[in-house]
């Protein structure tokens, strides 16, 4: 019997991700049932489950899958000199996450996918860690980008970097919440607005 390569299993799980990450997306956890999954993904039991046991665990490895990624893009960009500004880091990362990140589904099933992650982590333990290492890694690697900030002089050292990481953090959650309930919001008006209120001057205007 032929030996399959790594290359045709890493297809196959991927296949199968983008497969639940579809169905979950447009009827949620508790509405998709495995059966769904295979549907979607034309795939037998034998082969679905040969990578995953059950909902539970494509489920999880969905949303590790994506913590990981939003935390290694930030990283990556994070890595420029000088750093790129938050309207500009923000606004690569979300475009890349919700606009092209799931094969085959429209330009908000990422945004719905990830409202529900948050949801399902409040009776989820397991899930509730995955999200909290993910949380707690965006809020070290922001923190660093604030350091970086200062030091190019570029922002000011009156407030902890640790409370912009947050504030900065909101914003990406916020903006994915509007995608999510409200519909297809183009990245580029939080450029722009992120753009606006970094233009504000301390002083009044008069």
């Amino acid at each position: 019997m032929a030996r399959v390569s790594q290359e045709h299993l890493d297809a196959r799980r991927r296949q199968i991700l983008d497969g639940a990450a579809r169905c979950f997306a447009r009827n949620g956890f508790h509405a998709t049932s495995m059966q769904d999954v295979l549907a979607e993904v034309g795939l037998s039991a034998g082969a679905v489950y040969r990578y995953f046991r059950g909902k539970d665990e494509l489920i999880a490895a969905i949303a590790t899958e994506a913590f990981a990624g939003i935390r290694s893009a930030f990283e990556e960009a994070s890595k420029a000199t000088p750093p790129p500004t938050p309207d500009v880091l923000l606004g690569a990362v979300l475009r890349l996450f919700l606009e092209e990140r799931i094969e085959g589904a429209d330009r908000q099933a990422f945004a719905r996918l990830i409202i529900q992650v948050w949801t399902e982590t409040l009776r989820d333990e397991e899930l509730a860690k995955t999200l909290a290492e993910g949380y707690h890694g965006m809020r070290a690697a922001w923190t660093e980008l604030v350091t970086a900030y200062r030091e190019s002089g570029i922002l000011s050292a009156d407030v902890p970097a640790d409370h912009v990481a947050r504030t900065l953090i909101a914003v990406a959650q916020g903006f994915i919440a509007q995608q999510a309930l409200f519909g297809d919001v183009a990245v580029d008006i939080l450029e722009d607005g992120l753009r606006g209120l970094m233009s504000m001057s301390v002083d009044p205007v008069r």
